[in-house]
């Protein structure tokens, strides 16, 4: 939704509250959903509205909130004392003009949808639209009072509810969209006499229908939409709605799913045909699974692509690299960022990589690590080998050519270089260049002690 030569359109998040349920030094709207703030998933859901401006009213932990988006083009309104939603929206009135839509939002209501806000905003320029919801056992929620022509006329907080009006099933989310015309004289009506004693923001209904103003309904796509997060317990609910969500798509796309309440994903995913996640994979950052990739039980994949038909068997973990086509990885292995990978290469279990370049059809099949490298094609790396990368200070590249024969328990004592055709003996360290097309080791005498004895236990 673009807003451009249209009526300007403010969003104002309320994200002032302690969060004091949630037992944490962490603020409220700072606990992850996702591995991401509850506040970056609704500055995100409003984000393709394309807002003239986007206010966040902050108060508890305000440094720590400004600090997690710093740089971000954001408007900044203090909440010194919590005094109630109607006390957090005003604070906002210095940053609003009177012409435009404002779209009130939470910042510990993450999991709204960009098409219902879409809902809200269209008619909201002449009308005072409520986003409300249908709950069989609505307790703690505010209620939406109706006229006997069901035309909204107010909304009675749970605490100043009548037993009948606690009978009612359509409540408040506490989401809102308004004609900003009208928002400061509403907002100078709200008084605090009520059982809590603040400035409740959903008193500005009635001010609507006194000033003849139209007040609309819309209800949310999914009833998840609305919730809200108050405590660990309700973060993990809406934790796993959230992965189920991210399961369905994934499913809808074509990807199979081993078990679908036993993936995570924390992050973007991209998938061709054909892919298949065993059970507890996460997938964390921006990652790319491409055509006919096998993702084994229990790895962990973050900001990284993979190649057409690779292989990812359990347990391994995967982070800034880019595996190519045809790829066999696993189980156990660990590769790390930076690596880049050619067509039909092997790393096996309990090898670890880093900041390499492997080309096509090498092979290092288990117990190996490889660092600050460039591997040719065709490379076989034998069990135990060690890139000696590090010398306490600086880090250094070995270069390894093609159709290079690495035998096992082998130190590449970094810089060093292995020419194309090379072959190194099992058990050599190497600190020079070794030759192309010859064996290359070095290895001390084998000896036998006579009359040597084990010594015994004392």
């Amino acid at each position: 939704m673009n807003n451009a030569h249209t009526t300007p359109l403010y969003v104002v998040v309320l994200a002032a509250g302690q969060g004091k349920r949630m037992n944490s030094a962490l603020p409220k709207v700072l606990q992850p959903l996702a591995a991401k703030p509850l506040l970056e998933h609704v500055l995100q859901a409003a984000q393709p509205l394309d807002p003239d401006k986007v206010i966040v009213v902050y108060g508890h932990g305000g440094e720590a909130v400004q600090a997690c988006f710093e740089g971000r083009k954001l408007t900044w309104a203090h909440q010194a004392e919590q005094k109630g939603t109607g006390h957090a929206l005003a604070q906002a009135l210095p940053h609003l003009s009177a012409q435009g839509i404002v779209l009130v939002l939470y910042g510990d209501v993450p999991l709204l949808q960009t098409h219902t806000l879409e809902q809200l905003i269209q008619p909201a320029r002449d009308a005072l639209v409520l986003l409300t919801q249908q709950i069989p056992e609505p307790g703690g929620y505010g209620r939406i009072l109706r006229d006997e022509q069901r035309r909204v006329v107010g909304i009675r907080e749970e605490k100043d509810a009548s037993p009948q009006e606690k009978q009612i099933q359509e409540v408040n989310t506490g989401i809102m969209a308004m004609p900003a015309v009208h928002l400061s004289k509403w907002l100078e009506r709200l008084t605090c006499a009520n059982a809590q004693g603040e400035y409740y923001l959903t008193d500005i209904v009635a001010s609507a229908v006194a000033d003849g103003v139209a007040v609309r309904a819309v209800q949310p796509a999914h009833d998840w939409e609305a919730l809200g997060v108050n405590d660990k317990r309700q973060l993990a609910q809406l934790e796993a709605i959230w992965q189920r969500q991210q399961a369905e798509s994934l499913l809808c796309r074509g990807v199979t799913l081993a078990d679908p309440e036993r993936l995570t994903v924390r992050g973007t995913v991209t998938c061709g045909r054909d892919v298949m996640l065993d059970v507890g994979v996460i997938l964390e950052g921006d990652v790319t699974l491409e055509e006919g990739v096998s993702i084994g039980p229990y790895c962990v994949l973050r900001n990284c692509t993979i190649g057409a038909g690779t292989v990812v068997h359990a347990y391994t973990h995967i982070e800034g690299a880019r595996l190519g086509p045809d790829n066999r990885v696993g189980p156990y292995a660990r590769i790390r960022p930076g690596t880049i990978t050619q067509q039909a290469v092997h790393l096996g279990n309990f090898v670890e990589v880093k900041n390499c370049t492997i080309d096509q059809a090498t092979k290092a099949n288990h117990l190996t690590y490889l660092g600050d490298s460039s591997l040719g094609a065709r490379v076989n790396v034998g069990a135990g080998t060690i890139t000696c990368n590090y010398d306490g200070v600086n880090k250094h590249r070995t270069q390894i050519g093609d159709d290079v024969f690495i035998g096992s328990d082998t130190q590449l004592v970094a810089p060093v270089t292995v020419e194309s055709g090379a072959t190194i003996g099992a058990g050599s360290t190497i600190v020079r260049t070794a030759p192309a097309a010859q064996l290359t080791l070095s290895r001390s005498r084998q000896q036998t002690i006579p009359h040597w004895k084990r010594p015994l236990k004392k």
